[in-house]
């Protein structure tokens, strides 16, 4: 059964370029996760989309403590801003993880 997480995050206005950037500086962490994109809104919504598909929970659990899950929410980077925490300075103001199986796959 294949797991599907979608983390909703919520962008402010202007700082959609940005994501872009952080997104595709940290893409080679994302090498081992099957599906990995991040999906823009086209509509004037201000909720971007991370989806990420797994063979199953554990996968995406053993996945998060990983060095690739650290660097791949900006901690131990470089190239973005960072606050007192030492990790990346958040673009998004708030995000939500939904989490869905395939219920019909493609052939």
């Amino acid at each position: 059964m294949s797991l599907v997480r979608i983390n909703a995050v919520t962008v402010p206005v202007g700082s959609g370029d940005e994501v872009g950037r952080r997104f595709a500086a940290h893409r080679g962490s994302m090498a081992g996760v099957a599906g990995f994109e991040l999906l823009r809104p086209r509509d004037g919504r201000t909720r971007w989309l991370v989806l990420t598909c797994w063979a199953d929970e554990q996968s995406f659990e053993a996945w998060r403590p990983s060095q690739d899950f650290g660097r791949s929410h900006g901690r131990g980077s470089e190239e973005v801003p960072t606050g007192a925490s030492g990790r990346a300075a958040p673009v998004g103001t708030s995000s939500e993880l939904w989490s869905y199986t395939v219920a019909v796959a493609q052939q």
